[in-house]
């Protein structure tokens, strides 16, 4: 919450910085009639910069043609005025052209609302912005291939946090977890569990290229050992699906520890099954946003201000990544929420961008 949100302040916080506002408003007006400027009705608002300060006031710009001087002029002999004895709370009086004076509030004012806030921890900052509103915040989405990182974690305390901000503030939350549960990386997983798998009944077989290698592949290969014994086969789905119901075991109880839970986990797999994919790229194909090119399907990012258009189905037949994500996210409009958030990390943000792209009206 900013000074700029005066408004929609809790009512406690608004009457903190009512009662501010109030003493300086009546220093700049003992200042105007101690030098016998003409009384105006002037404004007291965050600037648009926030280096220059918490509050500004046009004052000097309204006085500019009663005095017939620059507003930089009248500006500075009021802050002098102020100067000779600052008023409570603020710890400087600065001028910003045109003829802008701009305050400072002091650090301890702010450090002295703590025992206010502590004593109304029940309500503060609560508010009704949101009331009869519902939200949507998608967070971590982390695929179930591994453990969850420390960058996971970051976005899982970020996203959570967003939530209960637009929950106190009346909006009905829903927390939203997407996850590829299909394609080439849950391939690539089942692929090195089961390469494990056999490695530990003595039987050396070429791991995949790119293949993940952590400690973790190996607990979970003795793990499908110990439930199914010896006699599994080379590409038994068993490795596939032990290993996603595994790992989303794993992030699932780091995500409780760290008193995170989700109303909704959504899959990619659920858009191939729906129809919502083939329905999604005949929309693009009559919008003819998507063109075929050697072998392969491609989408006209370059129409949506991308400097080069981008594979969407691959030459192999296997969509990438962008395809379910944007049919993912054409269904989050669907459903109507009043508002849509996101909280992915620096290498979702380009589908991301797409995605919202192709879904404006």
């Amino acid at each position: 919450m900013t000074l700029k949100d005066y408004g929609q302040m809790h009512p406690l916080k608004k009457l903190i910085m009512k009662d501010l506002r109030l003493k300086l408003t009546e220093s700049i007006s003992q200042a105007l009639r101690t030098l016998s400027f003409p009384k105006k009705d002037y404004s007291l608002a965050p600037p648009k910069n926030s280096e220059f300060g918490d509050l500004s006031s046009n004052i000097a710009l309204l006085l500019s043609r009663d005095l017939n001087k620059q507003p930089i002029d009248i500006a500075k002999i009021i802050a002098d005025e102020l100067n000779r004895a600052l008023p409570e709370n603020i710890t400087k009086v600065t001028i910003a052209k045109p003829g802008f004076l701009n305050f400072e509030i002091s650090n301890e004012f702010f450090q002295s609302q703590i025992i206010k806030i502590l004593e109304d921890n029940d309500s503060y900052g609560k508010g009704d912005i949101g009331s009869g509103k519902t939200a949507n915040v998608e967070f971590v989405s982390a695929n179930p291939t591994g453990p969850l990182t420390v960058g996971h974690g970051r976005n899982a305390i970020l996203g959570d946090t967003v939530s209960n901000i637009l929950q106190w503030q009346g909006f009905e939350v829903t927390r939203e977890y997407y996850f590829n549960d299909a394609g080439r990386q849950m391939r690539i997983l089942g692929k090195s569990v089961e390469v494990r798998y056999f490695e530990i009944l003595g039987k050396n077989l070429e791991f995949p290229e790119e293949g993940y290698q952590g400690s973790y592949i190996k607990d979970i290969a003795q793990t499908i050992l110990n439930q199914y014994g010896n006699e599994l086969k080379s590409d038994d789905p068993i490795f596939n699906k032990e290993a996603e119901k595994i790992i989303f075991h794993d992030i699932k109880s780091s995500l409780i520890k760290l008193g995170i839970t989700f109303d909704k986990f959504t899959n990619e797999k659920t858009f191939y099954e729906n129809g919502d994919i083939d329905s999604f790229l005949e929309e693009l194909k009559e919008k003819n946003l998507i063109y075929e090119k050697d072998n392969a399907t491609w989408f006209k990012t370059s129409t949506l201000g991308k400097d080069q258009d981008r594979v969407y189905i691959k030459s192999s037949g296997e969509p990438t990544y962008r395809v379910p994500d944007t049919a993912y996210h054409q269904d989050k409009v669907k459903r109507g929420f009043d508002l849509i958030i996101d909280v992915f990390g620096a290498d979702h943000t380009d589908a991301t961008r797409m995605s919202f792209s192709l879904l404006k009206p």
